[in-house]
């Protein structure tokens, strides 16, 4: 199996630049998009509902803003969009889906660096993360397999970023930050790209818009896959699609042995 996850920066907009042309193409089982910002009726049919292809959407409930959408070949056995707390479900940035055995978190962290650039999000952005973790440490610990995909907005390492000492005090690499998402990996999660490349760098998944970055690739690595104690022995590979275009950021993903559903 092949899973994806994609911050694909508007839905409506990359539909324009050859989004449904990648999905067919692209060899997914499970393809998981992030800042959506789009209502499922904003959407053309082709986008919404692509033959061949089960989809769910969870938006925000401010328009324009946030959401994240699934796509699979075939429908989960049980899907849920809520971590039980108003405040993180309103902004539409979870989808917990299980096949079988396997259970596909599709998620997009939160910014920390709040409307004015000025971090002030980052106490949200630290409590999102670790509601989650509640949410899916039982399972974990019973030695279920679980991926937890997406835009985690922070640069774990300083390998992650092309210009770490210059950012440390910018929302994606702060402190406190990096210390969450360490403390997953502490927790038994595997960063499953750093699995299987622990010292590549120039791996990035995300660019500024500005100043022709992308080219230059000055980038960060803010889309990552998680792996339970129980997912990894299924989990054969990882891989980020820098070359894929049409959002600031790119596709990454897992390939897993399909036994990893029971």
């Amino acid at each position: 199996m092949k899973i994806y996850s994609w911050n694909v920066n508007g839905l409506r907009a990359i539909a324009q630049k050859g989004f449904g042309e990648w999905l067919e193409g692209c060899g997914g089982d499970i393809v998981g998009l992030q800042e959506v910002r789009s209502l499922p009726d904003q959407l053309d049919a082709q986008t919404r509902a692509p033959a061949g292809w089960w989809t769910h959407f969870s938006p925000a409930e401010r328009k324009g803003y946030s959401g994240v959408a699934l796509y699979a070949r075939r429908a989960p056995d049980e899907i849920t969009t809520s971590l039980g707390a108003g405040r993180y479900d309103v902004e539409g940035r979870v989808q917990l889906a299980r096949w079988g055995e396997l259970t596909v978190a599709n998620v997009y962290f939160p910014n920390g660096s709040g409307p004015n650039r000025d971090n002030s999000r980052v106490a949200f952005k630290l409590a999102f993360y670790r509601k989650l973790y509640e949410q899916l440490n039982a399972d974990k610990i019973a030695g279920k397999p679980i991926l937890v995909m997406g835009d985690f907005n922070t640069a774990p390492k300083e390998i992650d970023l092309a210009r770490p000492k210059e950012n440390r005090k910018t929302s994606g690499f702060l402190l406190e930050e990096c210390e969450e998402v360490d403390r997953w990996l502490r927790g038994k999660w595997t960063d499953t790209f750093r699995h299987f490349y622990p010292e590549r760098e120039g791996a990035y998944s995300w660019w500024s818009q500005r100043f022709n970055v992308r080219a230059k690739n000055i980038g960060w690595r803010l889309d990552l896959v998680l792996a339970s104690k129980g997912a990894m022995p299924f989990v054969k590979g990882a891989f980020i699609e820098s070359g894929v275009m049409g959002s600031d950021h790119c596709p990454v993903g897992v390939e897993v042995d399909e036994a990893v559903v029971g």
